[in-house]
């Protein structure tokens, strides 16, 4: 197997952990390997690159692959039902770590008391795992933030391997909570203090939640009453599209760092809106039969967003579109460019070509073709303010604040959450309402302050 630059795979809490198993298992599938490490695909192209995301560990005459990946969570429950699950065999036994205690949805103990009695062990892990690496290129880290653990100890490792491998990149794929899919009251602070983390300490966080997973599963889906796995295999089928060009060959975005570049126009501004097409019910897939035009509008249209917000109020500052299957590139790219010309409102001028396209021709199991978008909105403060607007009405009256301060946090840390998640929501404003004539003005307005600085 050619060495590949590595990922490593950071699964904290429940929700990180539980999306992570299926996860492992779509990856497994699309690699032709089988749940002890086994490979038994056909298609050469399946161990080009499994490399990005799996140890070759060779014993005797026979090759396994184990993922590259450290399961972590406050209490035992979710890690022992991974190890005694179906693929209890296929990670390495001391890539499990959990205390006893829980964070019960506390950020502060996540992040601050339990977690913190954890993270060193963690790090020794994540050493060893990177030590076996020929050229690490980042990690990626899958949590929630609306509990304790995922948000909590999930940050804290975050700005750790920050401090550890600062050169590498930090890729996170975090669950937000939405209003009407609540799982704890606290969420509003937890998701809160996490954000304000995220935005100092992660190079890519790939925004999902709830709400759009409900949303995509009743109408698209037509499953009436989702459940827990049947959003988790849609978060899973997001990340293994999101993956595809760093997993297999293809001519694009091949790496986290190729990615990033391509996305963030700045630093601040790295959070992401993940889309996928086609999503239909199972019923009507027969009588499926999708253009690369149309695959192209669904990936920019509300109802195939993995983020409830809509992309018709905010512009795109950039894109990334990932297509998968037998698919040409002068018609994808075709394709693109046209949904660029009849929406030019909704994408900003002054970044010209801002939409990449890769291709990859290994499409996903049991489909011909699908394609996958990662898109820089404006649109996500919509989220963000969401999100301060219940943190604020709970915050003015101090209310549930006793189980963060008795934590020893300091409640000058929400004020400096809610200012920072303030400005972020400022700064998309201020780049959606840019212009080109704007610009130009403002740096006729540098130039001319310049000289009376010195």
């Amino acid at each position: 197997m050619p060495s590949s630059r590595e990922i490593l795979n950071v699964q904290v809490g429940q929700a990180g952990n539980q999306v992570g198993e299926t996860f492992w298992q779509m990856l497994l599938a699309e690699h032709g390997i089988d749940n002890s490490g086994t490979y038994r695909g056909t298609d050469p192209l399946q161990l080009q690159r499994a490399g990005v995301y799996f140890d070759e560990v060779v014993s005797g005459s026979t090759t396994r692959f184990v993922p590259r990946s450290v399961q972590v969570d406050l209490e035992p429950g979710v890690c022992n039902r991974l190890r005694n699950g179906v693929l209890g065999d296929l990670f390495r036994p001391d890539t499990y770590l959990h205390s006893n205690s829980g964070a019960g949805n506390n950020w502060a103990k996540g992040y601050y008391t339990e977690g913190a009695e954890l993270v060193e062990s963690i790090l020794d892990i994540i050493r060893r795992q990177s030590e076996s690496c020929d050229a690490l290129q980042g990690f990626q880290i899958l949590h929630s933030l609306g509990g304790g653990t995922g948000a909590g100890l999930g940050t804290l490792m975050l700005s750790k391997l920050r401090e550890e491998f600062p050169d590498r990149m930090m890729a996170t794929f975090s669950i937000l909570p939405s209003p009407k899919v609540s799982e704890t009251i606290v969420e509003p602070y937890n998701a809160m203090l996490s954000m304000h983390q995220l935005v100092d300490n992660s190079d890519l966080t790939i925004c999902i939640d709830n709400e759009a997973l409900y949303d995509i599963c009743v109408k698209n889906l037509k499953i009436q009453t989702p459940n827990f796995d049947n959003l988790n295999s849609l978060v899973a089928q997001v990340l293994c599209g999101v993956s595809t060009s760093l997993r297999f060959p293809g001519q694009l975005n091949g790496d986290l760092r190729k990615l990033g570049m391509n996305l963030v126009p700045f630093p601040r501004l790295h959070f992401l809106m993940p889309s996928y097409a086609p999503f239909f019910d199972p019923k009507a897939k027969q009588f499926e039969r999708t253009s690369i035009a149309e695959l192209t509008k669904a990936l920019f249209d509300r109802k195939n967003l993995l983020v409830a917000c809509d992309p018709r109020f905010g512009r795109y500052l950039t894109a990334a579109t990932i297509f998968r299957g037998n698919i040409s590139s002068r018609e994808a790219e075709v394709a693109v460019h046209d949904l660029q010309a009849k929406n030019s409102a909704h994408f900003v001028e002054w970044i010209p070509d801002n939409v990449s396209v890769s291709l990859v021709r290994v499409p996903p199991v049991g489909q011909t073709q699908s394609a996958t978008a990662l898109s820089n909105s404006t649109a996500i403060q919509e989220l963000f303010t969401r999100t301060m607007e219940s943190f604020s009405v709970m915050f003015k009256r101090k209310a549930f604040l006793h189980w963060y301060t008795g934590e020893g946090m300091d409640i000058m840390e929400f004020s400096e959450a809610e200012n920072n998640t303030r400005d972020l929501i400022a700064e998309y404003q201020q780049y959606q309402e840019a212009t080109v004539d704007e610009e130009a003005e403002y740096e006729q307005e540098e130039a001319e302050e310049e000289p009376a600085e010195e």
